[in-house]
């Protein structure tokens, strides 16, 4: 798995893009999966800081439990009204737990995957680009 600042120093101008969608709002969507193998949704917050992004959670919350039993994890940062959308992002990998002195979980995000979607100024068709580990960074655009 791949640190952000690992991944931001192979693609850059598309880490500042994500990075800039997931400052965008405060509260995110992340995705973990529950005890008996189903998708579970739930608001976050994450920060970047120190080369990594970082996920807290409540002590002893399903989310943290989730991540402590099946570590994968998917977040996707704040979107718009589609009237007004410009595009969002999207981070996947694993979600590591690192030990502190505080009440409440951390998770340090070790990523496989970012993704940003976004909209040109003439708002005619989608650009998609992606990143996967060991891929590199691939660009689509749809209409």
């Amino acid at each position: 798995m791949t640190s952000w600042q690992e991944f931001a120093d192979e693609a850059p101008e598309l880490a500042a893009e994500v990075k800039r969608r997931f400052d965008a709002h405060g509260h995110k969507t992340m995705a973990t999966v529950r005890s008996d193998g189903s998708p579970r949704i739930s608001g976050t917050e994450v920060e970047f800081r120190d080369g990594q992004i970082w996920l807290g959670s409540m002590s002893g919350a399903l989310k943290a439990r989730d991540l402590q039993r099946d570590p994968r994890v998917a977040i996707h940062s704040a979107s718009e009204d589609p009237a007004v959308w410009s595009g969002d992002a999207k981070v996947a990998g694993r979600a590591v737990e690192v030990e502190h002195d505080e009440p409440h979980h951390l998770f340090r995000i070790e990523l496989s995957e970012a993704v940003s979607v976004r909209l040109p100024a003439s708002r005619e068709h989608l650009i998609i680009e992606s990143w996967h580990e060991g891929r590199g960074v691939t660009r689509t655009e749809r209409a």
